[in-house]
């Protein structure tokens, strides 16, 4: 049986990794790692096709180690006493274990002293946050990378030598295709080199030699039809990226709920699950804010479910999240207070903190006037007493502008203008 593409093109040392150069690049800590021979047992993290699997390979060709893979849901203990017997005999064994955030305790309690001695380098690849979904005792022992998206010129990188290597590549085949068509693959591909190079190879394979040339001839419409899938307009590069969040934020602002989904729609398909999750942070408080600040905290929750779950699953809490900002009241006195107040900082008011204010703390702070003068509220019925809070050169100002768009701001705004009417430069 033949291999596919992306298994035969794995890197045997780290100069063929493609991307993760902040990893693997000259002068950074994996590198590092293999060229001090001080291989410490890891733990890649990212999504599927980035060069988890790649990597581990590459660490084990620089090395010269012997590299065995197995998968922590499915490979049972003794597979795991077969590597480690291997390690006893060889010295030392890299062990790459797929989805070890599905390590069970029987597995984890036989592999612990094996990393201990050295006798096992394991290099953990998963998809999972490992600070949530992998044990204390397996982190406490290795060191953590997140891996990321590979850019698009890395996949092209990887497409133009695979279409090149004669012996584990497509070199031998007479292909004729065009760079922009390899730019749609390695777009459609989303930042997964695997699927970019399987899909590549479908599109080869499966296309017919032409008779009037006898070359192969793969053309945008062949590679779609292999499965990859067409750019998309809010990919990770580019102005359309940037495009697309804006037009998210802007539609949920606008409260049409149908359009901030489509957006929605497009950012998942992209995969670029954090710039959604910090966009839609940024939306529930500057948006929606004082007007609905239950949304603003599930918001927060429905994030976290995100990150927790990944993609494609995440979508479900998120667009949960994007309904209710679009159908809550909207209000940015939040953050037009905060910006109207920095203002003032940056134009150099208010730097004397009124005495009263000033921390008493400490021997002398009396004879210096500080604190001497300040009410404690609690001592006062209401928990509230009139006092001047502000400094002198801003102590009428007024930053919050309330408005009354919602239930929760309207009560805040009814207290705010009770509490200023009953001392004129209290802000409470």
């Amino acid at each position: 049986m033949v291999e596919p593409l992306a298994y035969r093109m794995r890197p045997t040392n780290l100069d063929e990794v493609v991307g993760q150069q902040d990893l693997v690049g000259p002068g950074k800590i994996i590198r590092r790692m293999v060229q001090a021979k001080r291989l410490s047992s890891m733990i890649l993290y990212g999504p599927p096709g980035i060069g988890k699997t790649s990597i581990a390979s590459a660490i084990a060709g620089s090395t010269k180690y012997h590299l065995r893979i197995l998968n922590a849901a499915t490979d049972t203990k003794k597979d795991l006493q077969v590597v480690a017997e291997e390690g006893r005999m060889s010295g030392t064994v890299i062990l790459l274990l797929d989805e070890i955030h599905r390590l069970d305790k029987t597995k984890q309690d036989f592999l612990l002293p094996h990393l201990e001695s050295g006798r096992i380098i394991l290099i953990g690849a998963t998809t999972e946050n490992p600070y949530i979904n992998i044990s204390p005792a397996i982190r406490s022992r290795t060191q953590i990378f997140a891996l990321h998206p590979l850019a698009v010129d890395d996949i092209e990188q990887a497409l133009h030598r695979a279409l090149s290597d004669k012996e584990k590549g497509l070199g031998g085949y007479p292909v004729t295709i065009s760079d922009d068509t390899l730019r749609v693959l390695a777009q459609g591909a989303h930042g997964d080199l695997r699927t970019a190079l399987n899909t590549l190879e479908l599109a080869v394979l499966s296309t017919p030699t032409d008779k009037q040339d006898d070359r192969i001839h793969v053309t945008e419409q062949v590679i779609i039809d292999s499965g990859a899938r067409p750019p998309i307009a809010g990919d990770k590069n580019g102005d359309a990226h940037y495009d697309t969040i804006s037009a998210f934020q802007k539609s949920i602002r606008g409260s049409d709920t149908d359009a901030a989904l489509h957006y929605l729609a497009v950012l998942t398909a992209s995969g670029d699950l954090p710039s959604i999750m910090r966009r839609l942070l940024v939306i529930a408080y500057e948006d929606v804010g004082m007007a609905n600040l239950p949304a603003a905290a599930r918001t927060v929750a429905a994030v976290q479910a995100a990150e927790r779950l990944g993609l494609p699953e995440g979508r479900i809490p998120l667009a949960d999240a994007v309904i209710e900002l679009c159908l809550s009241p909207k209000s940015n006195s939040g953050i037009s207070a905060v910006d109207a107040a920095l203002a003032d900082v940056n134009s150099g008011k208010g730097q004397k903190i009124p005495a009263a204010l000033k921390d008493a703390h400490y021997k002398g702070a009396k004879e210096l006037g500080h604190g001497t003068t300040y009410k404690y509220p609690h001592a006062y019925p209401g928990d509230w007493v009139a006092q001047q809070y502000l400094p002198d050169d801003i102590k009428t100002a007024q930053y919050y502008e309330p408005k009354h768009n919602g239930k929760y701001e309207t009560a805040f705004a009814e207290q705010y203008a009770r509490l200023r009417q009953a001392g004129p430069h209290s802000h409470a």
